[in-house]
């Protein structure tokens, strides 16, 4: 820790009246032990510097491997801006973080570096982009990056311990906290003095959770607990008339400025860009109030999913398992973001729900959605609401968007094993064994519609049987594709695996899908990846599934799926 730093620390902390052994004191508290957290028992020293690039994994999409640019700053943080991407989406992370690489590291490991979420221009300008982005670039050096400490071996913290933890809605601040509770590997996380809208649950291993002091020992400002903290306030702090800070964004809102004595909101934020008057050998610390988005200042709500409803044509029935019975009580904001994160994360298609999602007016959108189609990610900025009735709204017109009963989402809990009013679903398991079947008819149907290529459609006029096995009966269904200039249905099947070269590598793209949809016919709906990406039968057999995932856009189930499938076939050639 550098010396300028420890004075910089010093004199805030005077200036505050803030010092953790009387903290503790005064408050009959113990701090939790260092050995509880993922953290070097000695803070590792910061020797990037500011516009020094490396490589970093995108915070929305940690399989990405991006190039990030330095912005900031403090202490052994790191504030980084993902290159391509705008001040919106800053992250920060610990200098020995473990997902921090210098430039290099991803080809060296033969990965490929990706555009972030978001990436302001055509993914096609990429390689151009990355070159520009490099060329000439102050490029972070081996020695800056530190190893990351080990875990510890368990969950060894206990409920009234304190901690310094990062204010996750100002990611730039640390403050003093308590463990309010646990849960397995889970701890619940309290700032003291502050309102529960910045209170979180982490892992106890997190990396944004410190030991107390650690600020003092790295050089990295801490914030004084808010006003209502105990019994702990300091006279200095009260009567000081240089603790006044200003608002953040103050002189655009013309907001006025405000002192830590009637300051009742937030955490103070530390603001980029003003001045500080203190001597050259002492930090420049200015604070002002927080994004307050999603705070109490929203109504609360609480969202029931009622499971035995009836789930719509957007949503897989399987997955509304996943779901968890109610989202909130909490802030409109948060409840209306986490409910349709998943139902998109459980849709059909993730871009069916996204679409029914209306677009905020430029300026007013303060919730961001995302939703993969294709392989591409496609981001809108939705209206979070303030009062109950705008958001009462809201949910009437979703639900009919999604097709789903009036009670599975609802502010009223049915009551359990009562049969619903509205679709008439008398169990969970009555209605998945139902709505799996209807899928698995809906996947087949549209399965057997596709068109096959010229060279293997060889089939009769009149209706096809489909077989698929569902719930372990064989199943026959009726399906016909119609013909251009036809005015009656030609029924259209995929060729027999005899027809196609035994040797899977001469196979091609059509013999690929073909097979796929033999094979498994609930794979039907992505077999259009592998014409798109011109998968033939000797790609076929090299594909991984780090490559499906990466850069053909499947999900993890169907990827496991066509992982068998290949092993199958390989293992078919060397016999």
């Amino acid at each position: 820790m550098s010396t300028t730093s420890a004075k910089g620390w010093s004199y805030l902390q005077e200036k505050q009246g803030f010092s953790w052994e009387q903290y503790l004191k005064e408050n009959d508290a113990k701090a939790a032990p260092s050995s509880c957290f993922k953290q070097a028992v000695a803070p590792p020293l910061n020797d990037f510097g500011k516009m020094m690039k490396l490589e970093a994994n995108d915070p929305r999409n940690n399989t990405s491997s991006c190039i990030a640019t330095v912005i900031d700053m403090q202490g052994p943080r790191l504030r980084l801006r993902l290159d391509g991407s705008d001040d919106k989406n800053d992250f920060w992370r610990l200098v020995d973080s473990g997902d921090l690489h210098p430039v290099g590291y991803c080809e060296k490991h033969r990965g490929l570096l990706q555009p972030p979420l978001g990436f302001r221009m055509n993914s096609s300008s990429w390689p151009g982009f990355l070159q520009r982005t490099l060329s000439n670039a102050t490029l972070a050096p081996d020695s800056c990056f530190k190893k990351e400490p080990p875990s510890p071996p368990r969950n060894e913290f206990q409920v009234g311990q304190k901690l310094e933890a990062v204010d996750r809605k100002n990611p730039a601040l640390i403050c003093p906290a308590t463990v309010g509770a646990i849960n397995d590997d889970q701890i619940h996380i309290t700032f003291d003095g502050w309102r529960g809208a910045f209170d979180y649950w982490c892992r106890y291993d997190s990396r944004d959770i410190f030991p107390v002091r650690w600020c003092e020992k790295s050089g990295h400002p801490l914030q004084s607990p808010g006003i209502k903290a105990s019994s702990y306030k300091s006279s200095k702090m009260m009567r000081d008339p240089e603790l006044s800070v200003s608002v953040s964004g103050s002189a655009a809102s013309g907001s006025p400025s405000i002192s830590p004595r009637n300051s009742q909101a937030s955490p103070l934020t530390p603001s980029s860009g003003e001045a500080s008057h203190l001597s050259p050998n002492e930090s420049a610390v200015t604070s002002s109030e927080p994004d307050t988005t999603g705070n109490d200042s929203s109504e609360k709500v609480c969202v029931h999913v009622n499971h035995n409803c009836h789930c719509g044509n957007l949503i897989q029935p399987r997955k509304v398992n996943q779901m968890p019975l109610h989202f909130g009580p909490a802030p409109i904001g948060e409840v209306l973001r986490d409910m349709v994160e998943s139902c998109i994360e459980c849709a059909v298609q993730e871009r069916q729900v996204f679409d029914v999602l209306k677009m905020a007016a430029p300026g007013t959108g303060k919730i961001t959605i995302t939703a993969l189609h294709n392989n591409r990610t496609y981001t809108k900025r939705i209206v979070s609401y303030d009062k109950v009735s705008q958001f009462i709204r809201f949910l009437d017109g979703f639900r009919e968007s999604l097709g789903c009963c009036e009670n599975f989402f609802s502010l009223n809990s049915l009551p359990q094993g009562r049969q619903c009013p509205k679709c008439g679903n008398k169990s969970s398991k009555t209605a998945n064994k139902r709505s799996d079947s209807e899928e698995d008819n809906y996947l087949v149907h549209k399965a057997s519609k596709r068109r096959w290529s010229t060279e293997s459609s060889e089939s009769s006029r009149g209706g096809v049987k489909v077989h698929k096995t569902v719930g372990g009966k064989n199943s026959t269904f009726e399906a016909a594709s119609s013909t251009t200039g036809e005015s009656s249905h030609q029924a259209a099947a995929p060729p027999p695996a005899s027809h196609r070269s035994p040797d899977p590598s001469d196979w091609s793209i059509e013999d690929v899908m073909n097979h796929i949809k033999e094979t498994d016919a609930g794979l039907a709906p992505y077999v259009e990846h592998f014409r798109k990406h011109e998968i033939d039968g000797k790609a076929f057999l090299l594909l991984k599934s780090e490559m499906m995932l990466k850069y053909m856009g499947l999900k993890l189930g169907p990827v496991v799926k066509l992982c068998n499938i290949i092993d199958k076939l390989k293992a078919s050639c060397t016999k």
